[in-house]
């Protein structure tokens, strides 16, 4: 049955069959060979496989993100961040790349961060004298950062697929966005002082105290969603729900740009981001289901103890297939597939499920701004209306660096684990 699954999936993943299809058609083929199962199997478990509480924070969270757009809180975090960052050669890339950390903490997507921030700040640094494909390469970049720093899609999705505490990777989450995002600051600065380019934006600098309290009702949106979560006030899923409310009263009482013919293209756009993932996770789950009951997972656990000696060059080997897996595959799909099988391989080398959590959501954040299947760079290369081939060579300088970050971050459990260890602490 392993055999027959394997096979067909690779087949469908090649001739070009959509992620949750290949998945779906693959069980399906599976059960058949057995021969055993039955076909009411697939219903079973995939329905099994949403019938999940925490999953529903992932369209509360979509949704979120989407009225967050259409209110007015995408523009005033990039006047924000440019008050801080702005006056600076090389400022507004800088302040792209603060913005995208923002909004990602009440967005949880990154290619919501990728067309909210990018449809804004791609245009004005190329008034400004960036050449296009460095601001694309700088936004597709930044824009990953919707899955590192809490609320995160793609974190949410390894809880329940691992049965690790949400509210964990969430606090966990942080330490590694911020080195990201500051390891791309420090790149996109050097850079702009290397190139001579830049320098027009130290007169669009606006006041701090001015754009801070123009922003202040939008940051109260992830002071509600992370204090919440963090305090125990409400769960990550119930977070989601605060969130879609805060995202209404902001964009709707506070800014007033978010009005009633705004609402059925933000709903739409939001249901059809929810089926694309609620499909993949079904079909994910049945998958799962089937590869657990034929011992699959006990058998690679046991050829991978065989293998390597040392977690270290364990997670070195977990992240180079990561970052192949990646590049071919949607996040969600590789998540839902390798979490459960390489998250009880990594605990028995003594490596905190949390942690690579951490590691594995990093990982396949890097295959957003890679070819093939780079996400966040096609929808980067769409808002600035450059072929992808443009901003390849531009792109390597910011895969090189957030690839470094993410050897820190695995080698370091520190960084990801420090602040678990002390809110639980306290």
């Amino acid at each position: 049955m392993n055999t027959a699954i394997v096979l067909s999936l690779l087949i469908f993943f090649v001739v070009g069959v959509p992620i949750a299809i290949s998945i779906g058609l693959a069980s399906v083929i599976g059960i058949e060979v057995h021969g055993r199962l039955p076909l009411l199997l697939v219903a079973q478990r995939m329905f099994a496989g949403l019938d999940s509480f925490p999953l529903m924070a992932i369209p509360l969270f979509i949704l979120a993100g989407n009225l967050m757009s259409a209110g007015g809180i995408s523009y005033r975090l990039v006047e924000l961040a440019k008050s801080v960052v702005g006056g600076i050669q090389g400022g507004l890339a800088a302040s792209c790349v603060l913005t995208c950390m923002l909004f990602a903490s009440v967005s949880g997507s990154s290619v919501a961060t990728t067309f909210a921030i990018g449809a804004i700040l791609i245009p004005a640094m190329v008034k400004q004298g960036y050449p296009a494909p460095f601001a694309a390469s700088v936004q597709a970049s930044s824009a990953e950062l919707g899955v590192l720093i809490p609320p995160s899609i793609p974190l949410i999705l390894y809880g329940v697929s691992t049965e690790t505490s949400i509210g964990d990777l969430f606090v966990a989450g942080l330490g590694p966005g911020i080195l990201v995002a500051g390891s791309l600051m420090a790149l996109v600065l050097i850079l702009c002082r290397l190139r001579g380019i830049g320098k027009l934006g130290k007169d669009d600098r606006p006041g701090f105290l001015k754009a801070l309290f123009s922003a202040m009702p939008a940051l109260l949106v992830p002071f509600v969603i992370l204090g919440g979560i963090y305090s125990g006030v409400f769960t990550p899923t119930e977070a989601s729900a605060a969130a879609v409310v805060a995202a209404l009263v902001v964009g709707g009482v506070f800014y007033r740009e978010l009005k009633v013919q705004n609402l059925y293209p933000v709903l739409r756009s939001t249901v059809i981001a929810t089926s694309a993932i609620m499909l993949i996770i079904s079909a994910a789950a049945l998958f799962s289901f089937l590869i657990a009951r034929s011992g699959l997972p006990n058998e690679i656990a046991s050829s991978i103890k065989g293998m390597f000696e040392s977690k270290y060059s364990f997670l070195l080997a977990v992240n180079l297939l990561l970052l192949v897996v990646g590049m071919f595959i949607e996040t969600a799909a590789a998540i839902l597939v390798l979490a459960p099988i390489l998250t009880p391989v990594a605990m028995s080398y003594g490596v905190d499920p949390v942690h690579f959590g951490l590691i594995i959501v990093v990982n396949l954040a890097l295959g957003m701004i890679t070819p093939p299947l780079g996400v966040n760079l096609f929808a980067a290369c769409a808002v600035a209306k450059l072929p992808v081939e443009k901003i390849i060579p531009q792109l390597l300088w910011f895969v090189l660096t957030v690839f470094a970050a993410l050897m820190i971050i695995t080698y370091v459990p520190a960084v990801s684990l420090w602040p678990v260890e002390f809110i639980n602490g306290s």
